[in-house]
């Protein structure tokens, strides 16, 4: 565990270094859990986002996509049931002074357990090899078993705490656990107690006049209002979708682990509106849907699994998240959610409005059941950068550090390199950008010497470069260098485009979905 600490700490000096993410405010040492994206960052987090929207707006003929804004009348929130019920529980250690999300501390006694279990089942596969039953092994071993009760008699109480809203058994599960703070060590724990993690700001010019209002903590509420103006204006017909991109902002009490959990962050959400009583199949097929999109970046199946809430919102009637493999555990990078009619009918009784489907097939009205899919972009950008970053010993002793990112999502997609600064070839390398650098990034780079100008390009993850020598003035060939495999092999200029531009363009992963 040590070890994969120790990577993700690399990971997120790398993300400085090389212009992906910056702390906020740098200049001013920075501002808790806030967080700027660099020239590369903001480069991959579009193509995150462009990938996102375009298999959720250009492969569905029924969604279509708005831009609602961050601010809301405050009645939004309170249909919602974010003013009353948009809660953390949060205990305080008296000793650290420190503030914790109980249910946090109590998901990492969880994740021990499962570690031990998993040590339990490496050392007995090295100790049998090709023999080892690992089912069979987890099933009969009494080390095996005596942790998997602990943890399953542990997960069933905290689920019931969580269900029931009970504060002092969550607190009472911290202290029979003997969890203690990682700061002090100790378990002077306080009081668990419910904190609401909404902005407020005022909106008005005198104070006397200004009336409160909130940021908004979740995008999917300026979906919902907008229902009606969508489909009136779009002429849907059930089943159909909603996309959005935009800021969400919550006041963490425990941000951290860099950018997974920030106070101002980015969400993709779908709101996918069906018929009473098909919500479930729907659900289904949207896990499905999602589960794919993710595993189209190659990053390996068995670093993804789903995970059904073991407490569903008081809206739901079922719940799962896309989990996926980060360097401090599986950890949430979407949510799926069967949301019922519950917010549509909220705003209705709040508003006063008739918020309906009149579905031509029965002649019937009714308030259409929602499927949410809800992802990140601050969340996926860091299981991106997580699974990409590489340090490789190469042969003669060498190293190099490589962020082997999926081609279409690379902030560079193409260096252009002249060997020399000299020659004429400075002017064939501009001219090979000036012409690829409407189809996709390109970077000239001209500085040092040619091995240390891949290692840079290897860092930030360009997926090709091309040298431009002496020999290009006379065969117009440049020499092309693949990112992981650094194979180099010559090829014509004029061929450049149409080798590189289908490996790099988000097309290419749009096809794995279909």
């Amino acid at each position: 565990m040590a070890q994969q600490e120790d990577v993700f700490k690399k990971i997120v000096s790398h993300c400085k270094e090389y212009g992906f993410v910056f702390p906020s405010s740098d200049i001013y040492d920075g501002l808790g859990a806030v967080y700027d994206y660099g020239q590369n960052g903001v480069e991959l987090k579009n193509n995150i986002k462009q990938y996102w929207w375009q298999s959720m707006v250009l492969l569905h003929e029924n969604i279509v996509g708005i831009d609602a804004a961050i601010f809301m009348h405050p009645t939004t929130w309170k249909a919602s049931g974010h003013v009353d019920a948009f809660n953390d529980p949060l205990i305080d250690n008296r000793d650290s002074k420190k503030r914790y999300r109980a249910d946090v501390l109590i998901e990492d006694q969880l994740a021990k357990y499962d570690e031990k279990i998993q040590k339990e089942v490496e050392k007995a596969r090295k100790r049998f090899g090709d023999a080892f039953d690992e089912e069979q092994f987890r099933t009969t071993n009494a080390r095996v078993l005596e942790h998997q009760q602990k943890r399953d008699a542990l997960h069933e109480r905290f689920s019931k705490a969580l269900n029931d809203n009970n504060l002092e058994e969550l607190r009472q599960i911290i202290l029979d656990e003997e969890i203690v703070c990682p700061i002090s060590g100790t378990r002077n724990w306080t009081e668990v107690r419910q904190f609401n993690l909404m902005f407020k700001t005022e909106v008005g010019s005198t104070a006397e006049g200004a009336s409160t209002i909130f940021l908004r903590p979740e995008t999917a509420q300026g979906i919902f209002v907008n229902y009606l103006n969508v489909q009136k204006t779009g002429r849907m017909k059930l089943p159909f979708g909603i996309a959005q991109i935009g800021k969400a902002f919550r006041n963490e009490i425990v941000a951290r682990q860099f950018i997974f959990r920030m106070r101002e962050f980015e969400q993709m959400e779908m709101q996918f509106f069906v018929k009473p009583g098909t919500e479930l199949e729907w659900f289904q097929r949207w896990k499905q849907t999602r589960m794919a999109w993710h595993q189209a970046l190659g990053f390996g199946a068995e670093n993804y699994r789903f995970h059904d809430h073991d407490k569903l919102a008081h809206y739901a009637n079922a719940a799962t998240d896309i989990e996926f493999h980060m360097p401090f555990g599986f950890k949430e990078v979407e949510g799926i959610h069967s949301r019922t009619n519950f917010d549509l009918s909220q705003h209705a009784k709040y508003s006063g409005k008739k918020i309906e489907y009149f579905d031509p097939e029965t002649n019937e009205s009714y308030t259409p059941f929602v499927i949410e899919t809800s992802i990140g972009v601050d969340r996926m950008f860091l299981s991106v950068m997580c699974h990409s970053y590489c340090e490789e010993q190469l042969e003669g002793g060498d190293t190099r550090t490589v962020l082997r990112l999926p081609a279409a999502l690379a902030p560079v997609k193409l260096a252009v390199l002249p060997l020399v600064k000299k020659d004429g070839l400075p002017e064939v390398a501009q001219q090979i950008v000036n012409d690829l650098r409407f189809h996709f990034n390109c970077k000239y780079d001209e500085k040092d010497t040619i091995g240390k100008r891949y290692r840079r390009m290897d860092a930030i993850g360009c997926p090709f470069c091309v040298t431009i020598d002496h020999d290009t003035l006379q065969d117009n060939c440049v020499t092309l260098r693949d990112r992981d495999t650094m194979e180099q092999r010559r090829v014509p200029i004029a061929d450049l485009r149409a080798i590189i531009e289908d490996q790099v363009s988000i097309t290419s992963l749009l096809k794995k979905l279909l």
